[in-house]
């Protein structure tokens, strides 16, 4: 029987990525099977909120999900409907993988860091309230429960794809209730697994050495803002976010996504580039113990932009969406 998967489309370009994912995913003869749901704010006007409640009892039914981007409005409107997602599904793991792509111009080659960040709680726990006109107040929340559960993770992914090091991102410096907590929960782990070597290294610190030689880095574990801060520096050091894959993991749940915005200046224009969405269903593929199916098509995804050719426009090329989907699927073996 063919795994059912919960499709998001997303907003802006949202529809045009993970379709053009769907149809490569087919092609490669995965053995998949799609339920669309809807979500995003261009359909508040519909369900009355961007995470209607069939969202998420659709990915309960299926336990995995494939996702668009999701529009979160700046300051005002409703909350963001991905920090939702996360939350009720207890998608605890962020994981987000850079690395540098064949035949793409970057600043750095050789750059492979996994970043593992907490993804529940922290600043994100969206604990916030005005005290008096001019002054608010946002909650930073932090447990041991949360953060032995990440560094576990990180530790067991490094344990499984036999990478060397984690390197733990803290400001206990500043910060010692909390991100002490952190820190220190995560030494405690660290002396569970003495194979692989355990660094700390203050986040401010982290950004500087990133831009310097990313190289150095293998597994980062970070708490929430942290993660979400760097994973986006890290794309920028291997050509943009349009080449980096997401996953959102929990014990009972995964949602695979990418992690770019939904680009709204393009959409429907059939010029987005496709390969965040791509990898991110790699990541799927691999969850779901679908490694040589995974493998058939990072090889093909590779020969295309390695020849450079068949390029969307923000990699340098003038391709369309499907041009560049079309490619891939001719490349298969």
């Amino acid at each position: 029987m063919p795994k059912r998967i919960t499709l998001i489309p997303g907003d802006g370009i949202g529809p045009e990525v993970t379709a053009a994912t769907v149809q490569l995913l087919e092609a490669a003869g995965a053995d998949l099977e799609w339920e669309e749901v809807e979500a995003g704010l261009e359909v508040v006007s519909k369900y009355g909120k961007p995470l209607p409640d069939q969202v998420l009892e659709s990915i309960r039914k299926n336990k995995v999900a494939l996702k668009g981007p999701l529009t979160t409005a700046v300051a005002t409107g409703f909350p963001s409907a991905n920090v939702e997602l996360r939350q009720s599904l207890k998608l605890y793991a962020s994981l987000r993988p850079v690395t540098n792509v064949p035949g793409i111009e970057s600043r750095f080659g050789d750059v492979d860091v996994i970043i593992v960040r907490e993804n529940t709680e922290g600043l994100y726990s969206g604990l916030e309230q005005t005290i008096t006109a001019g002054v608010t107040q946002s909650l930073k929340i932090i447990t041991r429960e949360a953060s032995a559960r990440i560094a576990h993770f990180a530790f067991e992914y490094a344990n499984k794809w036999n990478r060397k090091k984690v390197t733990t991102a803290h400001k206990a410096n500043i910060l010692k209730v909390s991100d002490g907590l952190f820190l220190k929960t995560c030494q405690e782990v660290a002396r569970e697994y003495p194979d692989i070597l355990h660094e700390e290294i203050i986040v401010d610190n982290l950004a500087l050495q990133l831009v310097i030689n990313p190289q150095q880095f293998d597994v980062l574990l970070t708490t929430n803002l942290y993660g979400d801060i760097v994973s986006d520096l890290c794309a920028g050091l291997v050509g943009g976010l349009g080449l980096v894959p997401g996953a959102n993991i929990g014990k009972e749940y995964a949602v695979f996504e990418a992690v770019h915005g939904s680009a709204p200046d393009i959409a429907g224009k059939n010029k987005a580039n496709p390969l965040a969405v791509f990898f991110s269903s790699l990541l799927m593929l691999e969850y779901l113990h679908m490694e040589d199916t995974a493998k058939r098509i990072r090889k093909a995804i590779y020969r295309v932009t390695n020849k450079g050719a068949v390029l969307t426009p923000d990699l340098g090329g003038s391709a369309s969406t499907t041009e560049f989907t079309e490619a891939v699927i001719q490349e298969l073996e």
